[in-house]
């Protein structure tokens, strides 16, 4: 049954229960084919009240830090994959408790935690981020291979063996792309890091695989992972963040005022373009609006603005049917992944709901926030 908007406090971010199902089983059914271990990746989609609806579907998840690692255990029910670009020694017992697999991001982090690693009395399998210096993703900010790159060891940096104790490589290269860019991508990584293979048990290929997009090609990734796993042996895991909750959800708002100056008419929503939607600012791109398009000769114009007091709290110009008034709900389609996980409570706007429309029909409110919770991230 479709979301009925109007039962919806705002602003809300609301999950579509059945999407989101559709997409578990889309991506399960990979996992089921390919023999690939694929666990959900929290950097892009933590909203935890679903996840017993997602542990119905899977049980594991990559973190990213000693918070989304203690989330994974708590309400995954499993230790994390946990890979940080650096870990903090104060930090570090308690992120081996919460883990199977540990990464590090460069050798000298690896030397300095693998005694500590090897001592534990829980097995953890350790691996080393790797740089193949080569990605397809056009936008510089989520490009981990640009030039200078902080993130993963080069392979001129592991000529010979594998330090002692590394049992998997890990790569992360793709920014939702589809399965032709990986192809591309294990070329490059088995060229510069298959000699290292033999002594490995495992492979991440990371993030970035759009399997939920409509135009993606499942077989084909199947296939890829299949023939890398016949030919090398190696256990092979994919931690994709956006597939799982793409296109599952939306940012309900509603139109609070409209302001006109110098003929440019702006609809000033209840919402914060730069708080709540700080991806669409910091890619950037423009975000779709339901019953909306761009601006198009003799339809009403509307700019679209935020209700913190930056200037820059505004985002580009649409074409509604008919002219916009307060009160009226303004509906951003696919705002659930990446997006709840950047919102702040810059200027203490009010930080939107969180529900889910269940497959019933019927709406489920999760969380409400409040002064409290605004006050409560400062001294």
């Amino acid at each position: 049954m479709p979301v009925d908007y109007t039962l919806l406090p705002s602003p809300c971010y609301v999950i579509d229960e059945e999407r989101f199902r559709k997409n578990l089983s889309l991506i399960k059914h990979v996992a089921d084919e390919s023999g690939a271990e694929v666990i959900l990746a929290f950097k892009g989609f933590a909203m935890w009240g679903v996840f017993p609806i997602l542990r119905e579907y899977f049980s594991g998840a990559a973190a990213s830090s000693l918070h989304e690692a203690q989330l994974c255990f708590e309400k995954i029910g499993h230790p994390a994959h946990t890979y940080a670009p650096v870990y903090k020694q104060a930090e570090f017992e308690k992120i081996i408790k919460l883990s199977s697999h540990i990464t590090f991001n460069s050798l000298a982090q690896y030397n300095k935690y693998s005694t500590l690693l090897s001592k534990y009395s829980k097995k953890i399998s350790p691996g080393l981020r790797i740089n193949p210096e080569y990605s397809e993703i056009s936008h510089g900010i989520y490009n981990p291979c640009s030039p200078g790159s902080r993130l993963g060891v080069s392979a001129d940096e592991l000529e010979g063996v594998l330090p002692q104790g590394v049992e998997g490589l890990h790569f992360h290269v793709l920014f939702e792309s589809d399965s032709y860019a990986l192809e591309n991508v294990l070329k490059v990584v088995e060229k510069k890091f298959g000699k290292h293979f033999a002594e490995l048990k495992w492979i991440n290929m990371g993030g970035g695989h759009l399997i939920t997009r409509y135009d993606y090609d499942t077989d084909h990734l199947i296939k890829l992972i299949r023939d890398f796993k016949e030919k090398y042996g190696l256990h092979v895991i994919l931690e994709p963040g956006s597939a799982f909750a793409w296109e599952t959800g939306e940012l309900v708002a509603t139109v609070e005022d409209i302001v006109i100056n110098q003929g440019i008419k702006t609809a000033i929503l209840d919402i914060s373009i730069t708080a709540h939607m700080p991806d669409c600012l910091e890619m950037p791109y423009k975000p779709a609006i339901s019953g909306a398009a761009d601006p198009q000769p003799g339809k009403p114009v509307y700019r679209i603005g935020g209700n913190s007091c930056l200037s820059g709290d505004v985002m580009g110009d649409w074409s509604f049917e008919k002219e916009l008034k307060a009160g009226d709900r303004i509906i951003f389609l696919d705002m659930i992944h990446y997006t709840m996980v950047k919102t702040t409570t810059f200027n203490g706007v009010q930080h939107p709901s969180i529900g889910i429309w269940n497959s019933d029909g019927k709406f489920r409110l999760i969380r409400e926030f409040d002064y409290e919770d605004y006050k409560n991230r400062l001294s």
